[in-house]
């Protein structure tokens, strides 16, 4: 068996501030190398907010060819873990909700959010599910209302993944937050059961203008156990070391 430390950030909201966002991004960044950690998740649309009003969200959304991104990437760190981290992206005047993977610095790929809600029409759907790889590791990726659809996860599997990494940002009016509270973890673990992969997801934390977001921010077994989680309403780095057998279908874990 082989280890690799992965981590997920539970983080505050931050809104239409990149500058902020950065900071704590490198912030948490730093600490989770401290820690050795080989991989590290950042909530969906973590870098300039989840922006459902299109007028917002092309204000503030990055071409990830463009020079005000390159600026972004050489903002991070050029040392430490692989980053996964959730944007609002725009190509040939489309907008999508993105997750990029950034190595010291350097752009190495992108997820386009496949199924979205019907409050999310000013994105486009994406069409690919690729597959990424630190060394022999490999994962895939869903961000948040993906999980509820088991052919998302089935393509992750079908790649040749062993993880799933789920990006979420369930920062929701309070009465509709609290009926799906213990939803999060039961729809993700429902995929992991039915692919036999693992799972570890990011979440935002906090309260704003009546809207509440617990996270949460968990690793999940093949079994859909919850193996790991951060306090809810806390933000927090969590660690996780993950054992596994390159490129076979028993996996294993170790805390």
């Amino acid at each position: 068996m082989k280890s690799i430390r992965i981590a997920a950030a539970q983080t505050p909201e931050f809104r239409e501030n990149v500058d902020a966002a950065l900071d704590h991004a490198i912030e948490v960044a730093a600490r989770a190398e401290v820690d050795d950690v080989a991989l590290l998740l950042f909530p969906e649309g973590f870098l300039q907010g989840y922006l459902i009003d299109e007028p917002s969200a092309r204000r503030v959304a990055f071409d990830l060819a463009s020079a005000e991104f390159s600026a972004v990437l050489d903002r991070l760190p050029k040392s430490g873990p692989v980053l996964v981290v959730g944007l609002i992206e725009i190509d040939d005047g489309r907008l999508f909700n993105t997750a990029v993977i950034i190595e010291r610095g350097v752009l190495i790929g992108r997820y386009r959010k496949a199924h979205l809600l019907r409050g999310e029409r000013i994105f486009s759907a994406g069409e690919e599910s690729p597959l990424f790889a630190i060394g022999d590791m490999r994962f895939g990726i869903n961000i948040c209302y993906d999980t509820n659809f088991p052919e998302a996860a089935a393509k992750i599997r079908a790649s040749g993944a062993t993880l799933i990494l789920c990006l979420a940002n369930n920062m929701m009016p309070r009465d509709k937050a609290e009926a799906f509270k213990e939803q999060h973890n039961a729809v993700r673990g429902e995929r992991c059961r039915e692919t036999g992969l693992w799972l570890i997801s990011s979440d935002v934390t906090g309260e704003r203008d009546g809207r509440i977001s617990w996270g949460p921010t968990a690793v999940l077994d093949p079994e859909g156990h919850v193996v790991a989680q951060l306090p809810l309403e806390e933000p927090g780095l969590l660690l996780f070391d993950f054992l596994y057998i390159a490129f076979e279908d028993r996996w294993g874990m170790r805390t």
